[in-house]
């Protein structure tokens, strides 16, 4: 499924092939994609229908290049290719994790006065720092019993005033549900729901295979009591198995440090800003 995604959503023109009339398939058909990796076009098919599952690293060399992968795109082929080999311990079997270790919450209390939480590769959010509740309690983000950030921003209008780059927000969470999905049945059963509820906003996103979601950089925010927010974010993977991810916020700027200050009543000087590139 990921190769033929990529293979369909290139041009002859894309690879330097001329473009004939009469083409039945969109993108690039088998034949052409074959002839330029070097591989048969029955192995190419093995391969995108999941027959043959140990590719060769030349093999893997020779596709991404000739479907022009990037570097996010050639990771997580790579990390596909472990998984269904058995080098890595599979998480498909795993249900979603719902609970955070007792040293995670520790160190999510070390983080205060930090916006900080910890997420599921679902999206839920298990667990957050008071700084992130003051953040995004009043945005709809922690409405429910169950919040999650995808069932938020695809599904709640508030999502798209508290998200200036909504786009780009969504797009990044839909690439980091598909990146660790890894053939997961809870993930697709997710999806399927997000999809009823959302319609084409998520289904158009999801359907594309995406990958490459952002693990640290700056994202906006407008908050309805404060105003505008530019916070720096990293986003570290928690050591299990569980697919956990621990995101921090800090403010991109001092008036977003003053904003944070002010949300939460303390005196200016609080949480300090960290400049970004």
């Amino acid at each position: 499924m990921f190769l033929r995604s990529r293979r369909e959503a290139l041009s002859p023109a894309d690879v330097g092939l001329p473009v004939g009339p009469r083409r039945r398939t969109s993108g690039l058909r088998r034949a052409e994609v074959a002839t330029l990796a070097g591989v048969s076009v029955d192995y190419l098919i093995r391969l995108e229908q999941g027959r043959d599952t140990h590719p060769s690293a030349q093999v893997l060399a020779a596709l991404a290049e000739a479907l022009r992968l990037s570097e996010e795109d050639l990771d997580h082929l790579r990390n596909l290719a472990a998984i269904i080999n058995g080098t890595e311990l599979c998480p498909q079997a795993r249900a979603a994790a719902t609970t955070v270790r007792p040293t995670v919450r520790a160190m999510l209390a070390r983080l205060e006065p930090a916006p900080a939480f910890v997420v599921n590769h679902l999206g839920d959010l298990l667990a957050w720092t008071d700084g992130y509740d003051q953040l995004a309690r009043p945005l709809g983000i922690l409405d429910g019993e169950h919040p999650n950030l995808l069932w938020f921003t695809f599904t709640d209008e508030r999502a798209r005033s508290a998200h200036p780059d909504w786009d780009a927000i969504a797009d990044e969470l839909v690439a980091s549900l598909h990146e660790l999905r890894f053939g997961d049945p809870a993930t697709d059963a997710f999806a399927a729901r997000l999809s009823q509820a959302a319609g084409a906003t998520f289904t158009h996103r999801w359907e594309r295979l995406p990958v490459g979601g952002r693990r640290t950089g700056v994202t906006r925010l407008v908050h309805p009591h404060v105003g505008a927010f530019r916070l720096a974010f990293e986003t570290l993977e928690l050591a299990d198995l569980d697919r956990q991810r621990l995101v921090v916020y800090l403010p991109a700027d001092d008036a977003s440090s003053a904003g944070l200050d002010r949300l939460a009543g303390r005196h200016p000087g609080g949480l300090r800003s960290v400049r970004t590139g």
